[in-house]
């Protein structure tokens, strides 16, 4: 609808934004047109709406956010992963699991499938030789870490298993082939696995057969089958409480069902929508989904999860033909949209009112990537008031990049209307409980005891302040008041790379006073 504007309005408008209008001279041509155009807008507006005959206030065309200005920093080079050997499997997922400790990457490998698992503060080039997980037999599909126990990771495969594996608490000396658990259930390859969201040992995957399984680690047996699904699943996602859980399938159809017994209690015919990947919003009851349009466009549509016969709206992004992965942050109501093979990562923010996605801003590099990984809210720095952070595969380069989102203030203080309590580690319930039919939502923390507040007088005055011994760019002598544990981990392990490399060097050297002590005895005895 034309809203009717008066003049009256439009001047107390202007003098409010403090806006200064250029008048035309009477003779001016132009004048009679703007006259003329504004005319026939107060008439239209009138016949759109003839009952609003009186003044409207101003309604600006945004909406007021704190997250408007968020904007993605790509990290330095000594920041990155780089020599990652990076699986060029072309199944549509991730291929990378993040948590506050160790990076997984799933590894291009030959008989057998693998995954790197490195420490978090390990970045920089990687050893070639770094031990792997390496238990599978057909090539790794997806991993997946445990969210209350950072040392456990689950892995699927084209072998038609799931594995359970954990890992020690400085990362792989040797490569592993032997699994905590190993489960068989599945008639054909597992290409999905999900964490039960607020209760531990429980764990669900998807087969190419069609079927979802439902796992009881602390039995360590199969507890429910769902086969309500007539093709290969492509996406599952829980809800914050994991009572729902939403699928999205080959045949065209988006299920939401009871995440205990597999009853689908909605479900949607998307001919219009091709569905790839799904996700709930958090405690808004909806679901949001990417997929194509029947003009082959990327799109996002939302749904109301307790009615799919039509979607509340939906979205065209872009003529590209990548898959469109999205992640979404219940904490700041942020959605993300990142397509398989692009370099850019669009962000919005959704509101249960028009227009339900706001865009804001969009993160844009050279280099396509593969899949991204998310690092959990409690792995954020909330110093730099860092409220998501991304880890992209570049299959191409062997890199693994972080990009932070930031809200660019001044972090004087814990900014807690940007860190809400967010989900932590400690389970909810038991498995055992939960499947007896209690429901809890996730046991939340404050990121407060994160805090640490950044250093005021900026880093031209750090580097005054420190007087470092440098070789070949290694800082031996680093300010070190400042630094987390981390950070001394990461200055460590450079500090071990140096010092091998002048291990080798000086190896090289004397090798070579050898050969030269030995020229030389050779050529006195020949004069004698």
């Amino acid at each position: 609808m034309i809203p009717k504007y008066t003049s009256k309005s439009i001047k107390e408008w202007l003098k409010r934004e403090n806006l200064r209008v250029m008048t035309w001279p009477s003779h001016s041509p132009d004048k009679n047109l703007i006259e003329m155009l504004w005319e026939d807008l107060k008439q239209a507006a009138h016949a759109r709406n003839p009952s609003n005959s009186g003044e409207m206030s101003w309604r600006p065309a945004y909406r007021s956010s704190k997250f408007r200005n968020v904007y993605g920093k790509a990290s330095s080079r000594e920041e990155c992963y780089e020599g990652v050997p990076i699986t060029r499997n072309v199944h549509d997922n991730h291929f990378c699991a993040i948590n506050p400790k160790f990076l997984a990457v799933v590894t291009e490998s030959s008989g057998g499938g693998s995954f790197l698992v490195i420490p978090i503060y390990k970045t920089g080039r990687v050893d070639p030789h770094h031990p792997k997980v390496c238990g599978h037999q057909g090539s790794v599909l997806d991993i997946k870490w445990n969210p209350f126990r950072d040392n456990i990771i689950a892995s699927c495969s084209e072998d038609c298993t799931v594995r359970i594996w954990e890992i020690p608490d400085g990362g792989l000396r040797r490569n592993m082939t032997e699994a905590l658990l190993v489960f068989t259930g599945h008639s054909r390859k597992v290409g999905l696995i999900e964490w039960h969201p607020t209760c531990s040992g429980i764990l669900f995957s998807a087969g190419y057969d069609g079927k979802i399984l439902l796992w009881n680690l602390e039995e360590a047996k199969v507890v429910k089958m769902f086969d309500s699904h007539s093709d290969v699943i492509l996406c599952m996602s829980f809800n914050t409480d994991g009572s729902l859980l939403a699928t999205s399938c080959k045949d065209k159809k988006l299920r939401i069902m009871d995440a205990r017994s597999g009853r689908v209690l909605q479900e949607a015919d998307c001919k219009r929508h091709r569905v790839g990947r799904v996700v709930f919003l958090g405690n808004t009851k909806r679901v949001l989904t990417t997929g194509v349009s029947q003009w082959n466009t990327r799109q996002v549509a939302l749904w109301d999860q307790e009615d799919l016969s039509v979607p509340i709206s939906e979205e065209e992004i872009d003529g590209l033909s990548g898959l469109l992965f999205p992640f979404y942050d219940a904490d700041t109501h942020m959605l993300y949209l990142a397509g398989k093979g692009d370099g850019n990562i669009r962000y919005y923010e959704v509101s249960p009112e028009k227009p339900y996605l706001q865009y804001l801003m969009e993160f844009s590099s050279p280099a396509p990537q593969k899949g991204l990984g998310m690092m959990p809210k409690r792995g954020m720095d909330v110093g730099e008031c860092e409220v998501f952070r991304f880890y992209k595969l570049v299959t191409m380069k062997g890199l693994v990049e972080p990009i932070s989102m930031i809200v660019p203030r001044r972090a004087e203080k814990f900014q807690d209307d940007i860190y809400p309590m967010t989900a932590g580690t400690e389970p909810a319930l038991t498995a055992e409980e939960w499947l007896s039919g209690i429901n809890k939502g996730p046991i939340l923390i404050s990121l407060k005891e994160n805090y640490k507040r950044p250093n005021p007088a900026g880093p031209k005055s750090a580097k005054r302040e420190r007087r470092a011994l440098a070789i070949k760019g290694l800082d031996l002598l680093e300010n070190v008041s400042s630094k987390t544990d981390n950070e001394f981990l990461r200055m460590f392990y450079r500090q071990q790379d140096e010092l091998k490399r002048l291990q080798k060097e000086l190896g090289d050297k004397d090798e070579r006073i050898r050969q030269l002590e030995l020229e030389l005895h050779n050529l006195k005895n020949v004069t004698h």
